[in-house]
């Protein structure tokens, strides 16, 4: 596998991709092997250390919530920041645990919250579309499901060394969840509705036109993927929101999934996809606003303007 990844062309495999990858097998194999609250815990510290010592991805972290929360102090928008970066060294620590988790170990540390309206979608028959994003510990919400018996397909973007993507794509799919690359996302996405599956898509990155239309975020205009209206109004698939976020109170991690999103259908078809594209991230919005210091704030939301706009980064 290290010359070829199945269904890609056949390219010479770098010397600095073998050495990440073997790297990554190593470091997920040595916190793999740790007790979970200990593998959490590492996990935590390299968040740590990364806050401390990526100053680009923290100064654009602080940006982006002077734009979200503009209401909130310098010390406030650190806090949160902070507690982003221990969220996703917590999903480090699932994540090299991941694979080796059962339906039973895992349901003692995560529990279900509107699973009901998961199953109604289901049944409709037509396909159902998981409207989610990078909030809590994502890579282990679609795992967890498909260890309970409810299998999904993922769009994802490839990783950007094939060694590392197959690594990585292999836990993904350990039990029977499927992954849909972004460069084949549309007939992906209509062939599995066609044929009633799930499809979990991550909403929430930077788009450019065309893939991407613009509609508010927190109040500024982001340029957002549009596919997934497109083909929910095309297939008339179910879309409802599903995040697993951590609940501090419980200690656990919750997989919430919301009722199913009203479509907006107003005759004109340009129209409705933008309006269904703002419905589905004001969705989001409202699920990052209850759970912000579990969001990637670090990714440059934003970066994508209106013709004629200032960037907001600089």
């Amino acid at each position: 596998m290290e010359n070829a990844i199945q269904n890609e062309p056949v390219r010479q495999i770098t010397l600095r991709e073998r050495l990440e990858n073997r790297a990554l097998r190593l470091m997920v194999g040595a916190i793999g092997l740790l007790p979970r609250s200990v593998a959490r815990a590492v996990g935590a510290g390299i968040g740590a250390a990364a806050w401390r010592l990526l100053g680009r991805l923290r100064a654009v972290g602080m940006r982006n919530l002077e734009l979200a929360f503009p209401e909130k102090s310098e010390a406030e928008r650190k806090a949160i920041l902070r507690g982003v970066y221990r969220s996703l060294g917590w999903e480090v620590g699932e994540f090299c645990k991941m694979s080796g988790y059962t339906a039973e170990q895992a349901s003692a540390f995560i529990r279900y919250d509107g699973l009901e309206h998961y199953l109604a979608a289901r049944e409709k028959g037509k396909g159902v579309l998981v409207l989610t994003g990078h909030l809590g510990a994502w890579e282990l919400s679609s795992f967890y499901h498909s260890l309970r018996g409810y299998p999904m397909s993922l769009v994802i973007r490839r990783l950007d060394n094939p060694l590392v993507d197959a690594f990585v794509n292999r836990i993904r799919c350990l039990h029977g969840n499927r992954v849909i690359h972004k460069d084949d996302f549309a007939r992906g996405l209509l062939t599995s509705m066609q044929r009633g599956e799930t499809v979990g898509i991550l909403m929430d990155t930077n788009m450019t036109p065309p893939q991407g239309v613009f509609v508010p975020y927190f109040g500024v205009e982001a340029c957002t993927a549009s596919g997934l209206a497109r083909v929910a109004l095309h297939s008339g698939a179910a879309v409802l929101p599903g995040f697993l976020v951590w609940e501090a109170a419980e200690q656990k991690y919750v997989l919430r999934f919301g009722e199913q999103l009203e479509l907006i259908r107003g005759g004109n078809a340009a129209q409705d996809i933008v309006a269904n594209t703002a419905l589905f991230t004001a969705t989001i919005e409202a699920y990052v606003r209850r759970y912000p210091e579990q969001w990637l704030w670090v990714h440059r939301r934003w970066k994508t303007r209106p013709e004629g706009e200032r960037k907001l980064y600089s």
